[in-house]
């Protein structure tokens, strides 16, 4: 089971997709020697029997199409890439271990500057044979420009580091004049990151998304005088006519795709495993790669949401549709139809509830091709209910290959999938039509008409169909009601009075919609904040409950806090993927403005027995006040304790205060908190070890020495002394060290130690190094690596041979450097020649001769299984086994030889996201090295290869440096 074979043999795998050397550039006007013609590509696809799969636009029409939309009269509009990766008219000063590139300038807006390659082309299919044959340029000479969207009278354009706005308003496909630019300060560090996929929402925002590796300092010119930063994925939304930015929602994969569902829920893929994306709700906090793309703008969230869930997947699909297109067969209605460019197909998923949010299961691959250079990277449902993909067709597609220079700008392609057996629809130009008959295309069954009616209406803004709008959300139930709703929204209609009625209506659709467009502006009437209260005690759906918690967090406290609370009484919500987090984010965004008004709600004994106060808030509200460190705030924590009604109610309020101390100690409290603390029983003997209280130190130090008492608790009584400083603990850790033979509580006290700075520690430790385990031996040295004393004495031994040169990994070996000593200098150089590892050269002789080897076919796999567990299995999971260190390797593309061999051979030319290597250095002299494991703003944990975690006060810090090598020997 450890092993993932293909029917293909390995010599037919072509090394060419991950490791073709940057001699063989493919540019203008070389030549790509795997690529088929268009005709060619064409007839390599599978499709099942009742859809057809057709060719409907290539090169030279087009070239690198990223993105794809269609105009009110049913036109193809295509963002063609052809400048990316290298943005034009900018020198490339540096660029980290991420391919995070710093320029020597901002770019101007166009036509200014240096021109980009770059365009926006219009197509047209006109004879009736499908094929898009008329083609013209709206726009050229843009530079890294990845979508737009068409309203309010012209071109929306993202062109990083703006948001321009072509005008156009006699709609001749001619700018009217130079663009506008609304929006400044979008990232370019990473072209493949950069904001992308603009569209609109059914409110008359604009929605986007931000990539992973690039940030944010978004300004409106003219407006503001401080920009809005942001760092890493995101999605975003500006409003035209108001010119309001705001992020809609923090974290993600690295986003790029935006996905709007009949009921107008956001949503983008994901470029990691396991999942086909994540379902968006307005102010969500996300999961993200911390440690590559910084933490939560909030420090305070104490969690975020996950993925979408499903099974176990290979990477990646990174934008997708869930079809509402009318025409194909009715087994495909609903479904999630994503593609996937490292495999070269669409996938297609089912989309279940998971309480307020989703999950999927695949259920196959409608598109399939023997064509290794097929890349989809966008899919969109079409005005005639077909769904489109954009294929940027490459030998390969990644960032890093493409950033080397290999890519091949020359082509690119866009296909249809279609019922087999659909007769040819009639054209219509919606533009053509007045509000009143738009307002009929209202209950249309493809969405794309629905969707790009509300558009039209948004640009027109016509009151005279207001009325008629009223009458359709107050005469129907279903998907008509909300439609005219939205449309009623834009076009000016919507108010309080209205609200007040739709905020009961029978479709809850249009419930949370009511919520959401209230609360938009961030303030109601008293009238209406009163009937949202309400709503939240009478509301039995939970996707309702969701937005009222979301628009919650956006009113003033004495509206908000009300509509939490009621909520809160909702005991089905306890176990609901985002309700209780969502709850947390309403009350924390009150908790520094309106303390006093948040401890009032809590005077409430009746709210403290709820089931999500007691699992979700109670922790969560001690531990951010106890984590600001504010004497205000600690004496909030004093309030809390003594407001607590029962020891279960104490004890939840307990383990968030604890929770916020962990790593540090805990001195200076308010003579108020220490009573408090006091009269609740002082808390765990943890706690107490924090505080520095005798009587708990001296008694932790016994059950550590007690044989009787379980590893379990020993092995955490002894971390904890390894965050503190207790210097008498060290003879107790010390003699644990010594005296057992069991490695959990070796490597615990190991670990421990390396917070203190006794020299006799380093003597000790090598005195027992010999009788170590391997495994311990290696927690060993990491410790005795960490300060320059004992490092000396290590260095020392395997000078006397009593510990073996090349039994100290090269990374290890690499630290010891950072001590700048010169008896360290002479030992590492007598006895390590070469740090720097192999060359790129070299790696690629081994990378071709490994290619060779495994092409003859005569491996032992049983024999590889061992050699795996011995070493890749001591840091990667597989099927559930091995160490938690490196990536989990169950979902990763084993059958694709070539980059399994880069990664071995070469493990830093592309470090997978989330276990990037850092290296502390502290104020006191200590170094350590490992992934970030976690960190807050108050502490930092590093796991290091030896799989234990260190954990370092911020204030000790005094450098913290991004390792460009993996610790992947």
């Amino acid at each position: 089971k450890w092993a993932n074979t293909v029917d293909t043999q390995v010599a037919k795998v072509s090394p060419f997709e991950e490791l073709v050397p940057r001699s063989a550039l493919v540019g203008e006007n070389e030549s790509n020697p795997g690529a088929l013609a268009p005709e060619e590509a064409a007839k390599t696809f599978t499709v099942p029997d009742d859809l057809v799969w057709q060719q409907v636009l290539s090169e030279p029409n087009i070239r690198q199409p990223i993105f794809l939309n269609f105009d009110e009269r049913g036109r193809m509009w295509v963002m063609e890439y052809r400048q990316y990766p290298y943005p034009a008219g900018l020198k490339m000063v540096s660029k980290d271990k991420f391919w995070r590139a710093v320029y020597d300038k901002i770019p101007e807006p166009p036509p200014h500057g240096v021109k980009g390659a770059d365009r926006i082309s219009i197509h047209e299919e006109t004879n009736g044979d499908g094929q898009y044959d008329s083609h013209k340029v709206f726009v050229e000479g843009l530079n890294i420009a990845t979508s737009f969207v068409k309203g309010r009278g012209g071109l929306w354009v993202l062109n990083p580091p703006y948001l321009l706005f072509y005008p156009d308003e006699n709609n001749d496909d001619v700018p009217d004049s130079d663009p506008v630019v609304h929006l400044s300060g979008f990232g370019m560090q990473d072209t493949h990151s950069v904001v992308n996929s603009l569209r609109w929402g059914p409110d008359g925002w604009l929605y986007a998304t931000q990539g992973s590796t690039v940030s944010g300092n978004v300004i409106r010119p003219g407006l503001d005088k401080k920009p809005k930063y942001s760092m890493g994925q995101l999605v975003w939304r500006y409003h035209p006519e108001t010119k309001r930015y705001e992020i809609f929602a923090e974290g993600g994969g690295n986003a790029f795709g935006v996905e709007l569902d009949d009921q107008g829920r956001v949503y983008s893929g994901h470029n990691g495993g396991n999942t086909r994306g994540f379902h968006y709700v307005q102010g969500g906090y996300y999961r993200k790669g911390f440690g590559k793309h910084g933490p939560l703008s909030n420090p305070y969230t104490f969690g975020y949401f996950e993925a979408m869930k499903h099974h176990s997947v290979p990477r990646f699909t990174h934008n997708f549709i869930i079809y509402e297109g009318h025409t194909l067969p009715s087994q495909y209605e609903g479904r999630l139809f994503g593609v996937e460019p490292l495999q070269g197909r669409v996938v297609m998923s089912e989309v279940s509830t998971d309480g307020s949010s989703y999950m999927t299961k695949d259920l196959g691959h409608p598109v399939i091709t023997t064509d290794r250079q097929f890349r989809p990277v966008d899919i969109k449902l079409g005005p005639d209910g077909g769904i489109y993909v954009a294929d940027m067709y490459e030998p390969q597609i990644s960032h890093r290959q493409h950033f080397s220079g290999q890519i091949d700008k020359t082509n690119g392609r866009i296909y249809r999938l279609q019922n087999k057996n659909i007769p040819k629809l009639l054209k219509t130009d919606l533009g053509k039509l007045s509000s009143k008959e738009l307002v009929g295309w209202l209950d249309h069954p493809n969405r794309w008409h629905r969707q790009t009616v509300l558009r039209l209406l948004g640009d027109r803004k016509d009151a005279s169909i207001i009325p008629l709008l009223k009458k359709r959300i107050e005469e129907n139930t279903g998907q008509l009601a909300l439609e005219s709703l939205w449309a009623l929204n834009l076009s000016g209609g919507f108010n309080e009075e209205i609200a007040l009625e739709t905020l009961d209506h029978e479709n809850p659709a249009v419930r949370i919609w009511t919520v959401r467009l209230l609360c938009d502006n961030f303030q109601v009437s008293d009238k209406v904040a009163i009937a949202l209260a309400k709503r939240a005690v009478e509301e039995s759906y939970v996707q309702v409950r969701s937005q009222l918690a979301c628009s919650a967090r956006r009113l003033p406290a004495e509206q908000s806090l009300p509509i939490v609370a009621n909520l809160i009484k909702h005991d089905e919500d306890e176990s609901d993927v985002h309700l209780p987090l969502l709850l947390w984010w309403a009350v924390e965004a009150k908790a520094e403005s309106n303390p006093e008004t948040i401890l009032g709600l809590m005077e409430d004994k009746t709210l403290w027995q709820q089931p999500i106060v007691q699992k979700h808030l109670l922790s969560r509200l001690m531990r951010r006040y106890a984590l600001s460190g504010t004497r205000n705030d600690l004496l909030l924590c004093a309030k809390l304790l003594n407001l607590s009604p029962d020891k279960t109610s104490t004890a939840e309020l307990m383990k968030g205060f604890e929770e916020a101390f962990k790593g540090r100690t805990l001195t200076g409290l308010p003579v108020e908190l220490a009573d408090a603390l006091a009269k609740a029983g002082g808390g765990s003997i943890t706690l107490g070890i924090r505080r520095g209280d005798t009587e708990a130190i001296q008694k932790a130090l016994d059950t550590i020495a007690d044989a009787k008492s379980s590893t379990k608790t020993r092995a955490e009584l002894i971390q904890v002394f390894g965050e503190v400083d207790q210097p008498k603990a060290v003879p107790a850790l010390l003699e644990v060290m010594q005296s057992t033979k069991d490695a959990t509580l070796q490597k615990a006290a190991l670990t421990a130690l390396g917070r203190y700075s006794a020299e006799n520690i380093g003597t000790k430790v090598l005195e027992s190094y010999p009788k170590f385990s391997g495994e311990v031996q290696t927690v060993a040295q990491t410790l005795l690596a960490s300060r320059k004393a004992w490092a000396k004495q290590l260095l020392e031994a395997v000078e006397a041979n009593k510990i073996a040169a090349n039994a100290l990994p090269v990374d290890l070996v690499r630290q010891l450097t950072f001590h700048r000593d010169d008896r360290i200098a002479e030992l590492i150089s007598k006895h390590w020649e070469d740090l720097a590892g192999a060359s790129t050269a070299e790696m690629q002789q081994q990378i071709e001769l490994h290619t060779k080897t495994l092409a003859e076919g005569n491996a032992d796999p049983y024999q590889g299984k061992v050699l795996y567990t011995k070493t890749c299995g001591k840091c990667h999971i597989l099927f559930e086994e091995g160490g938690r260190i490196g990536p989990n390797l169950t979902t990763y593309k084993r059958d694709d030889s070539s980059r399994i061999l880069m990664n071995i051979v070469n493990p830093s030319a592309e470090v997978r996201e989330g276990f990037e290597s850092y290296l502390i250095l502290t104020t006191e002299g200590r170094t350590a090295s490992g992934f970030l494991f976690d960190q807050d703003n108050r502490v930092v944990v590093l796991r290091g290869v030896d799989g234990q975690n260190i954990t370092f006060p911020r204030d000790q810090i005094e450098e913290m440096i991004p390792q460009k090598k993996s610790l992947m020997p």
